[in-house]
């Protein structure tokens, strides 16, 4: 039995499938990225299941550069670390990303076709300097005997 929609989709997909391919390598012949994933709700038979999108992103504009900043999406049912090692199989350069796991395999040394170089992303730090800057917060937590929101 065949579904018109699903057939539609999967044409689409394949007719796209040239652009997707320009983008990708527009992307990542940038000698910097940032990268993230984020969750996504995944309709499953008789729930809801979490999957992930993982997105990496180009814009040399803040260095001086005159490329277009641009982005390339992908989608996994999981956060396991094969994705993001599949996704950068190619790339070496700077790479801007949180502290996940699953990109470690990538920052090794011998790592072909040679080492990304990993640039910590401070949004995860910067959260605590607010926490601190929270004089509020901070007064209620001396009064209850702690110190600082920082573990």
């Amino acid at each position: 039995m065949t579904s018109w929609p699903r057939d539609l989709i999967g044409a689409t997909c394949v007719a796209l499938e040239p652009v997707f391919k320009h983008i990708e390598t527009m992307v990542f012949a940038g000698a910097r990225l940032h990268g993230d994933d984020t969750t996504v709700p995944v309709m499953a038979r008789g729930q809801t299941d979490t999957a992930r999108v993982w997105v990496y992103v180009r814009d040399d504009r803040p260095f001086g550069g005159s490329g277009s900043p641009c982005a390339v999406f992908y989608y996994s049912r999981d956060r396991a670390g094969v994705h993001p090692q599949t996704h950068l199989a190619g790339y070496h350069g700077i790479f801007q990303a949180d502290a996940y796991g699953g990109y470690n395999k990538l920052y090794e040394l011998n790592r072909s076709p040679g080492p990304i170089i990993e640039a910590a992303c401070w949004s995860h730090a910067r959260r605590k300097f607010f926490e601190l800057a929270d004089c509020r917060a901070n007064a209620k937590r001396k009064a209850q005997g702690n110190s600082l929101p920082i573990r």
